[in-house]
């Protein structure tokens, strides 16, 4: 394979032969690859990370879709639809971590043989990706088999015990100690060829093992306040040190070329993904700070000036979105001169209104014709036609399809012209290169937010810094993190304008910007306790955009965003009831022939889940519907939704 970071030692080449004597040179580099059987620990490391993916395919298609729309930081195309508190697929999530324990437990069982110590780097590694992905795994589902999984090669177990999120965060925290003491020890291993996310630095590795602490501490925060502090305390303190700077995150391409294979290694799926749409609570609040973050998560509206004009051509000004029109500034003879409001790229940016069942409302006399029709049956407006040749237009802005896939062919927005012949100018203007992918896992954004949020439950400071510190460093990082990986995915925008339109502006960071943001009532960290949480949580939800299980956890944790906020409201739609939103996922009953029937009910109901193949909907919206009540023992005694404690 012909890659950057990705090598011949991959997911499908995790054993290779090793010390070959002279005398048997040719008769062992003869052999049949698929009869080598000695493990390569740095192999299973790259297949270990070409596995790992909390944010894989069936992620964006399925599950974001519920995440987003619980938590009110997304929404479908349609609006809040009357499902709006059921569920039907899911997939991408519950047994992720399966896919690089199975990794961790091949060096493990090597070492124990061979007692070759210096590949403790490689069992670490696979180790914390483990854990990162148990948590991302029991966010949603709770209980998981660990210490028995993946042990039936060498122990032969078939079925695994289940062990609880309890008992889990405990042992994870120890493991993870653990790991750090042996990244810290001398003479470690490290083909760095083979570990594309870190190149076999071990001492970054051992400042994400230590950093992973907290994502487990904020989850305990709830059910054990004074242990997830104790947590926080000694990470802080640990001689690993914090991801604290946007250098050591981790954030990376698994590859930057193959030559044959699985392309999604390095591209990301090539297949579709569920498209969500901008809310304006999130736009109210982003544009007013002038936050950079939204050119990066979302993508331009179609309206650029040339377009407008389009319509004001062809007798279509006023249909035209209203965000779009108020932005727009007309000459003496009607036609657009520049653009008005904050300008470009700003103006490009426009979000649906949070409407819960449009067409229903509307029918009832509760939704005007106006904006029913400008939101949710358009149906040609924003459409223009010549002759036999149409172009249609979006008018929303959505979640930017290049951060999560590097094989999306991006088309400019363009309107038609008629030549002096009579035929019609498309002016199609297209961008088809497919770009390696580029993700964030675990950042300096991140880390410095949690430590302002545990600054701020823990008298004001941590680790002798403030909380008005942690933050500006978290707010800081997280815009810088975007900026990275904007660039690094080219998204549309970033770095050119395309040449078509002398208004449109390219979406790269720009000196100031960050300061400017923080400087703002909706972001700068002033006011009560309370309502410094308040912005400390926004700013985890809003970094969180990538992560979406991550942006809903910190939603369902904080009980933010609050119903009634002047910064970002949680709406509360009429005759739904906060307690009927889900806060997990269903659970399937085991079919009664799976060997693991009787663990796993019994699992399940230690867990006082219900269970079975449908799922709630409108009969719950008054309230206490099963996947609200039954809860996830981190989630016990979290707030409801929009009701921070």
């Amino acid at each position: 394979m012909k890659l950057n970071r990705l090598f011949i030692a991959g997911a499908s080449a995790a054993v290779l032969m090793m010390n070959i004597s002279c005398a048997d040179d040719y008769k062992e580099l003869n052999m049949d690859p698929a009869n080598v059987t000695k493990t390569m620990p740095e192999g299973l490391l790259t297949a270990a990370i070409n596995s790992f993916q909390p944010t894989d395919y069936l992620v964006w298609f399925y599950n974001v879709q519920y995440f987003t729309r619980w938590d009110q930081m997304g929404m479908p195309g349609g609006g809040f639809a009357d499902d709006f508190t059921g569920m039907a697929e899911v997939g991408g999530q519950g047994s992720q971590y399966i896919q690089t324990l199975k990794y961790r437990n091949r060096i493990q069982s090597y070492i124990n043989e061979t007692g070759e110590v210096e590949n403790n780097g490689y069992l670490a590694a696979t180790g914390i990706l483990t854990i990162y992905l148990g948590i991302f795994d029991t966010d949603m589902y709770g209980s998981i088999p660990y210490t028995e999984a993946c042990h039936y090669d060498d122990q032969g177990i078939l079925t695994p015990k289940y062990e609880t999120v309890e008992e889990l965060y405990n042992l994870w925290i120890t493991e993870l100690n653990n790991y750090i003491t042996m990244l810290q020890a001398d003479g470690l291993s490290g083909v760095t060829r083979q570990d594309a996310a870190y190149s076999c630095n071990w001492s970054k590795w051992a400042k994400l093992a230590n950093s992973l602490k907290l994502k487990i501490a904020v989850r305990l925060y709830n059910n054990d306040p004074q242990k997830a502090l104790a947590i926080a305390n000694e990470a802080a303190s640990n001689s690993a040190g914090l991801i604290t700077d946007i250098d050591d995150d981790f954030r990376f391409a698994k590859a930057t070329d193959y030559a044959s294979g699985d392309a999604d290694h390095v591209y990301g799926t090539g297949n579709g993904l569920s498209t969500i749409y901008a809310t304006a609570n999130v736009f109210k609040y982003m544009l007013g700070s002038k936050d950079p973050r939204i050119r990066f998560i979302y993508a331009k509206n179609s309206f650029n000036s040339k377009v407008v004009q389009s319509f004001i051509d062809n007798g279509k000004y006023n249909d035209l979105p209203t965000a779009v029109k108020a932005n727009v500034v007309l000459d003496e003879n009607g036609n657009f001169k520049e653009w008005g409001g904050m300008g470009e790229p700003w103006v490009r940016y426009t979000a649906l209104p949070m409407q819960y069942s449009p067409k229903t409302s509307h029918d009832a006399g509760t939704l005007s014709d106006a904006d029913y029709e400008e939101y949710w049956n358009s149906g040609v407006r924003y459409q223009i036609k010549i002759g036999e040749n149409e172009k249609s237009y979006n008018p929303w802005s959505y979640y930017t399809s290049e951060m999560r896939r590097g094989r999306v062919d991006f088309q400019l927005p363009t309107a038609m012209t008629v030549n002096e012949d009579g035929s019609i100018d498309m002016h199609v203007i297209q961008d088809t290169d497919d770009n390696p992918l580029y993700q964030m896992y675990l950042g300096a954004g991140e880390v410095n937010l949690y430590m302002a949020e545990l600054a701020l439950l823990n008298g004001g400071s941590f680790d002798g810094k403030s909380a008005e510190a942690w933050y500006e460093a978290g707010v800081r990082a997280s815009v810088e993190e975007f900026d990275a990986l904007a660039k690094d995915n080219k998204i549309p925008y970033y770095g050119t304008n395309y040449g078509y339109d002398e208004t449109d502006m390219p979406i790269d960071l720009q000196d100031g910007e960050i300061d400017a943001m923080l400087a703002t009532d909706n972001v700068k960290l002033s006011g009560t306790n309370a309502e410094k949480l308040e912005k400390v949580y926004l700013q985890q939800l809003i970094h969180f955009s990538e992560q979406c299980d991550d942006q809903f956890v910190t939603a369902r944790r904080s009980g933010y965003p609050k119903v009634g906020s002047s910064l970002l409201p949680f709406e509360q739609f009429p005759g739904i009831a906060l307690s009927a939103i889900p806060r997990r996922f269903v659970i399937s009953e085991p079919l009664p022939t799976d060997l693991m029937y009787d663990i796993k009910t019994a699992a399940y109901k230690a867990q006082g889940f219900s269970l079975g193949t449908t799922t709630q909907g409108n009969q719950y919206n008054s309230g206490n519907a099963p996947l609200n009540v039954e809860r996830l023992w981190q989630d016990k005694n979290a707030p409801q939704w929009g009701s921070p404690k």
